[in-house]
C-alpha cells in the first residue's frame, strides 16, 4: 500500500478536513471522530439531518469494550459488523465530538478489516467518523465511479480508487442495536 495516502489522509483529518475513503463495506467519508466541526462539515456536505447519526471507525488491535457480547460481534470476521451501542461503554481513551453520538446517547461502533482503514486509524490514534458516500436519502455508491462529482469536490481530500485502496464490497454493514438490557436486536442484516 502506497504509504503517502495515509499521510495524505491523515494531513487532511489532523487539520480538521473531511476524507472519502474506502472501507470494508462502501465508500465512505469521514473525519476525526472528535472533532465537532468537521463532523458539522459533513453534516453539511451530506445535507444531512441531525437526527440520523453517523458511526466510527475504530482500531480493531486496542479496541474492547469491556463487555464480552459486545466484543465478539465487533470482532466477528465473517462479515462487517456496526454494533450501535452506549457511549458510555466506549473505551475510557475515545473521545467523541459532543453532536456525533445519537440523542438517545448510543454511538455505531465498527472495526473494519479493510487495511487501508487499519493502518489509517492505527496511525491516527484515534476513531475515524465513517458515513456512505452519497448525499442523504440517494442510494449509496456500490464503486467509487458511482460517487457524485459534486460529493467529490465538497470534501477536502479523495483517497484515490487504486487496487490497493478499492473498497471491500458493495453495500453496508449489518448492524445491530444493544438495547438498554443488554439483549441485541438487528436492524439490517
Amino acid at each position: 500500500m502506497d504509504k503517502s495516502l495515509i499521510d495524505k489522509a491523515l494531513d487532511c483529518l489532523t487539520r480538521g478536513g473531511v476524507i472519502l475513503y474506502p472501507t470494508d463495506t462502501i465508500w465512505g467519508i469521514g473525519c476525526m471522530a472528535s472533532d465537532a466541526d468537521a463532523v458539522e462539515k459533513i453534516y453539511a456536505i451530506k445535507r444531512r439531518d441531525h437526527s440520523k447519526s453517523m458511526l466510527i471507525l475504530a482500531d480493531r488491535t486496542s479496541f474492547r469494550t469491556g463487555n464480552k457480547e459486545i466484543d465478539c460481534l465487533l470482532l466477528d470476521s465473517s462479515r462487517p459488523t456496526t454494533v450501535i451501542m452506549p457511549t458510555r461503554l466506549l473505551p475510557s481513551y475515545i473521545t467523541l465530538a459532543s453532536n456525533l453520538p445519537a440523542d438517545d446517547g448510543t454511538i455505531g461502533v465498527r472495526l473494519p478489516l479493510h487495511p487501508f482503514c487499519q493502518k489509517l486509524i492505527t496511525r491516527l490514534g484515534q476513531p475515524i467518523v465513517s458515513t456512505s458516500a452519497n448525499f442523504s436519502g440517494l442510494p449509496s455508491p456500490t464503486c467509487y465511479e458511482e460517487i457524485s462529482d459534486e460529493l467529490k469536490s465538497a470534501v477536502d481530500y479523495c483517497v484515490p480508487n487504486t487496487p490497493d485502496t478499492a473498497s471491500g464490497g458493495t453495500s453496508g454493514s449489518k448492524i445491530v442495536k444493544v438495547e438498554p438490557d443488554g439483549s441485541t436486536t438487528i436492524i439490517r442484516n
